[in-house]
């Protein structure tokens, strides 16, 4: 049977879910739609915004599909519940549907048996719950990718701490720094690369084709996605992907969407000087809510970028395509499509924005698509409202 994941909480998880759904966000190793198809062995569509269709297509041509919440992320207990219901039941969680058996999206379950969620199971309903759950995700698709496979030889010039939970992938380069996995397990991608004098503690996923750069100090809880470079300090944060942070610089407790750039010597604050409680934008309310976090730093969007010695405030957002710059803290909350900084902004023109894209991700080797021109032109007259 195969698999749609529904969006049943996108609003919470803005400014990543204005270009992709939720099954699309990368935490732990894996994004959640991997992880569905690497445990699951089967094909995965996505129910999500009609303007996300065309690049993340949803599925046809079977009598049922299994329908599933994408918020919640799979193992082997909750497949079994998954597996066990029947086609006139549906599987809740304190009273949210998780999962059901149709031969298309329901919208109404009254008719039908509700049968209460027992296992254990992560659930990404809030953008910080990226990073703040990154440590166990990791661990849990640390297991799902290693099992039954031997790592290739960690080089003898790198110390490695608790080196049965360090596996490296073909074509990897390390050379002389540290690996320390005694709080969690550390993954190197394929054809990645870590440069002379890191120091890495797991747990710790870096992407495929992604670079360490010289000296990088890295904490727990961190991923760096696929084709990324990163340097200075980082801690308990997740970049989905082709990102670039590759200088001096603290990021903790944050998340990076793809091709966003962090320039030299930028800075987040992860933590108030009152050691209050964060306060993010929360895109639902429209307004800045409690978190209940004592730690949080920068959440960023899509193709966002931000030039040198940026500061940015505990608790800070940014929307999708932005350019920040200048001296100062910018405000808590950028939105999307906005130039500037500390001393106000103005709209990012689409055509000036579309430019820089094209120009980013041709280094890449990856097209700047009809499908991402609509995907982008949709996400800046839904958030106009934000820029007046």
């Amino acid at each position: 049977m195969k698999i749609i994941l529904v969006d049943q909480h996108r609003t919470s998880l803005l400014p990543f879910t204005y270009t992709r759904p939720i099954a699309a966000i990368r935490v732990g190793i894996l994004s959640i739609a991997e992880k569905w198809e690497k445990l699951f062995q089967c094909e995965v569509g996505f129910a999500t915004e009609e303007y996300l269709s065309q690049k993340y297509p949803s599925l046809s041509g079977e009598k049922q599909y299994l329908f599933v919440n994408a918020s919640y992320l799979p193992n082997e207990a909750f497949l079994q519940e998954i597996k066990a219901l029947n086609p006139s039941d549906y599987l809740v969680d304190d009273g949210e549907v998780v999962a059901y058996k149709a031969s298309e999206k329901r919208n109404s379950f009254t008719e039908l048996n509700a049968v209460a969620l027992t296992s254990e199971v992560i659930s990404i309903k809030h953008t910080w719950d990226i990073f703040s759950k990154n440590h166990d995700c990791i661990q849990a698709d640390f297991k799902l990718l290693t099992k039954n496979r031997t790592s290739a030889k960690i080089p003898k010039e790198v110390l490695a701490i608790n080196a049965e939970q360090i596996f490296i992938e073909e074509g990897a380069k390390l050379y002389n720094g540290s690996l320390n996995a005694s709080e969690g397990p550390i993954y190197i991608g394929k054809n990645a690369e870590i440069m002379e004098n890191c120091s890495v503690r797991g747990p710790f996923s870096l992407g495929d084709y992604s670079t360490l750069k010289m000296g990088a100090k890295i904490y727990t809880g961190t991923t760096i996605g696929p084709h990324s470079k990163v340097g200075g300090e980082v801690s308990n944060s997740v970049l989905f992907g082709y990102a670039n942070k590759g200088h001096d610089g603290f990021l903790g407790n944050s998340v990076l969407g793809e091709w966003v750039n962090i320039g030299a010597d930028s800075n987040t604050s992860n933590l108030k000087n009152n050691y209050a409680s964060v306060r993010l934008w929360n895109y639902a309310e429209e307004r800045f809510a409690d978190t209940g976090l004592q730690f949080c730093g920068l959440l960023m969007g899509d193709h966002s970028k931000c030039g040198i010695n940026t500061m940015f405030n505990t608790g800070t957002v940014i929307g999708v395509s932005t350019n920040i710059f200048g001296a100062g803290f910018p405000r808590n909350f950028i939105p999307s499509f906005s130039w500037g900084g500390s001393a106000g902004t103005t709209t990012y023109k689409t055509n000036k924005a579309f430019e820089v894209a094209k120009i980013v991700m041709a280094r890449r080797k990856i097209e700047f698509s009809k499908e991402d021109e609509q995907i982008l032109l949709h996400v800046f007259d839904i958030t106009s409202k934000y820029r007046r």
